[in-house]
């Protein structure tokens, strides 16, 4: 039973909302009957509120509505005519791929860091996930709860009061650090006449839900947006269903019975004994039986002397010559043998007007070159915190495996919280964290995650081609970006110059920031207040 703290709202609220969402009263439900751009802005606004998305809807988005005629709008009209429709034109023509044609904007609330990962896995659907440097966690539930999830089977067992009573703890250190985190930065950053109240007070905050959040456990609740199409949830739900965690089980049903509300066709296989049934014993049994024969086989006690931040395990050293012949093939009407000889003759001086001239001028990082950039590709292995971890893995054009989250590889406290006299409290809070986690793993392997904080480390890879490297690297190495992950765009960056030798690629990635800031948020907050003084909008909160 997935413990939802239900929010409660009027009648007359009620009344607006079920035109609109899917249900009322659970933590996961569909938009429907809204435009296209409402429901992205809507959920992106999302990311960066404390509110529930029902509320946000309320409170911001219904009075910018036209709400005329839609008064008797049930959310599930019309899906039984679409659903006949759909089985006569799937039986008729087999056409797999029409599933692919609907898509559902779907709310999941309160769900722990551990499932948000879960869920953000499918390459072919988008999130927004909300931000840890925005929300602080110091805010309970309406029920006077923190906001971290309880398993049922670890509550009904001797673990179940220590594990409240630690995650309180944790959180309860977390809330008192905060305000003296963000006392501290306005010291050492005072405000500058150029910046509002507002500004300033944003960007200080964020520095110090920056430096606080990794005292937070991986059952900390989260909210989800996602958009997929019927294809893309079909599948998300066969890996939810085969998954070893109770909590993803659970979710990928109260998912399913919503996403049926809106695209019932689109799931009928799921429930199909020869087909979804099949399908979620074949990848439960995979797993199950390949970590049986590892554990049969035994694996060599291998000492890491060298748990660096970021390694480069592969790639490919002529790749720069394959994305060069790529060019020259898809610009020119040459075979790939003629392209290959043509890249062959040139001189090292033509190779790099060649690569300069299809990279193009770039006036900002959104100008990215085309698909040549995906003839060659780089495998990093990094171990970094899990914070930043949680950043890095929702880039969906990246192949990316990780481990489970463990105490093993031990933790990172931030500078600054050693600058500011917090360590110790933030140590032994740590301490206690990984205490307990080694406890309970005796017992519940995989939901001992929960009780990690973030700011212990994960091993993970990722295997990209240039062109998505050229992406994440610019992306998580702008100002703006939490200081974790920002160090592992610069050395990507630095790997793949020096160790791959792929320098015509890394000059083409002109827009990797190096420098250092100090208020990493301040810029953004700037641009945002300016934008909104230009549409005459107060800020929000």
């Amino acid at each position: 039973m997935h413990a939802y703290v239900a929010e409660e709202f009027t009648e007359t609220e009620r009344a607006v909302l079920r035109r609109y969402f899917t249900n009322l009263d659970g933590p996961v439900f569909a938009l429907v009957n809204l435009p296209e751009v409402v429901k992205g802005a809507l959920f992106a606004r999302y990311s960066r509120a404390t509110k529930s998305l029902r509320r946000l809807f309320l409170d911001e988005f219904v009075d910018d509505l036209d709400l005329t005629g839609d008064a008797s709008i049930d959310a599930t009209v019309g899906v039984g005519r679409a659903d006949e429709l759909y089985q006569r034109i799937f039986f008729e023509y087999g056409d797999d791929s029409v599933a692919q044609l609907g898509g559902v904007h779907l709310a999941c609330e309160q769900a722990s860091n551990v499932l948000t990962k879960v869920l953000e896995r499918g390459r072919l659907m988008s999130y927004l996930e909300q931000s840890t440097r925005y929300l602080g966690y110091d805010r309970r539930l309406a029920n006077g709860h923190y906001r971290f999830y309880r398993d049922h089977d670890v509550l009904e067992s001797r673990f179940g009061a220590r594990y409240v009573g630690e995650m309180d703890r944790m959180f309860d250190t977390y809330a008192a650090l905060l305000p003296r985190m963000t006392e501290w930065l306005s010291v050492r950053y005072p405000k500058t006449p150029e910046d509002t109240d507002f500004v300033y007070h944003q960007a200080i905050r964020a520095k110090a839900l920056d430096a606080v959040r990794g005292l937070l456990p991986a059952s900390a609740l989260s909210n989800l947006g996602i958009y997929g199409s019927g294809q893309a949830y079909e599948s998300l739900l066969l890996r939810m269903r085969a998954h070893p965690l109770p909590e993803v089980n659970h979710y990928a049903g109260l998912m399913q019975r919503e996403l049926e509300k809106v695209i019932p066709s689109f799931l009928k296989r799921l429930d199909v004994p020869e087909r979804g049934g099949e399908w979620v014993t074949y990848l439960a049994d995979k797993r199950a039986r390949t970590t049986a024969l590892l554990a049969r086989w035994g694996t060599p006690d291998v000492k890491d002397d060298n748990p660096s931040r970021v390694h480069l395990i592969a790639f490919d050293p002529d790749g720069e010559r394959r994305v060069l012949e790529a060019i020259v093939f898809e610009t020119t009407g040459l075979s790939t043998a003629a392209a290959e000889a043509t890249v062959a003759s040139l001189s090292d001086f033509q190779r790099r007007e060649l690569m300069a001239t299809y990279v193009g001028h770039r006036t900002n990082r959104r100008h990215r070159p085309g698909r040549a950039f995906e003839q060659t590709t780089y495998e990093f292995e990094l171990v970094t915190d899990y914070g930043a971890f949680r950043d890095l893995q929702r880039h969906r054009l990246a192949t990316i495996e990780w481990q489970p989250l463990t105490a093993d590889l031990g933790y990172e406290v931030p500078e600054i919280v050693r600058e500011a006299g917090l360590d110790q409290p933030y140590v032994e809070s740590l301490e206690r964290s990984a205490e307990f986690a080694r406890d309970l793993a005796e017992e519940f392997p995989v939901q001992s995650q929960y009780c990690v904080a973030l700011a212990f480390h994960i091993r993970y890879r990722i295997l990209m081609n240039a062109r998505e490297a050229m992406h994440l690297i610019e992306l998580r190495s702008s100002p703006q970006g939490h200081a974790n992950y920002r160090r592992v765009a610069h050395d990507m960056a630095r790997l793949i110059r020096g160790e791959a030798h792929h320098g015509l690629i890394a000059d083409s990635m002109q827009f990797v920031d190096y420098s250092d800031t100090d208020l990493e948020r301040l810029e953004a907050e700037r641009r945002a207040e300016r934008a909104r003084a230009e549409r005459g909008r107060p800020g929000l909160s």
